[in-house]
């Protein structure tokens, strides 16, 4: 018998100064059974990171051929792609041809990925946005995650808050390039 999603809920007061948005969000969040956490908790980052009008939370790893997040206009027309982890050279090339943005939310070490990428041909690889999320502030929430969680998230300047009732957590966004 397979196993199925796990469903997490989140409220958020999220706050990025940066782009001047300002939300409450309430999402409901399934967990892949192959999913780990680190991820999980990097494709939420990456939400709020990302949120705008128009953002899914797509079906990610049961269907392979879509991104974890997807930014689509009225039409449902695909306007981001927005990856986690180390996606391969094929998937970020076919990536940059179905949409007008991409960007790849990194929640591990990536220096060999983007060696690898250095090396391949991948579509306007140089309008990729490319961002880690500091290793520290995943394991820390992964340390935190809960089937049901209330936070604020504070962005800002490449810097990331996350407030809960009872402690402050806190890591950097970095700008990646591939080489």
């Amino acid at each position: 018998m397979a196993l199925g999603s796990t469903l997490y809920t989140f409220d958020i007061d999220l706050a990025d100064s940066d782009r001047g948005v300002y939300e409450t969000l309430s999402l409901r969040v399934p967990r892949h059974p192959s999913e780990s956490e680190e991820f999980m908790v990097a494709r939420l980052l990456a939400y709020c990171l990302e949120y705008g009008e128009g953002i899914e939370f797509s079906r990610g790893l049961s269907d392979p051929d879509e991104p974890p997040l997807a930014i689509r206009d009225l039409t449902g027309r695909l306007q981001a792609w927005i990856d986690i982890g180390t996606p391969a050279a094929d998937r970020l090339h076919k990536a940059a041809k179905s949409a007008p943005r991409v960007a790849v939310y990194i929640h591990k070490e990536a220096t060999q990925w983007l060696a690898g990428l250095a090396a391949s041909k991948i579509h306007r690889a140089d309008e990729i946005g490319l961002r880690a999320i500091d290793r520290s502030l995943i394991v820390a929430l992964v340390a935190r995650l809960d089937r049901r969680m209330s936070f604020a998230l504070s962005a800002g300047d490449g810097d990331v808050f996350v407030s809960f009732a009872d402690a402050t957590v806190t890591g950097r966004i970095e700008t990646l390039h591939m080489r």
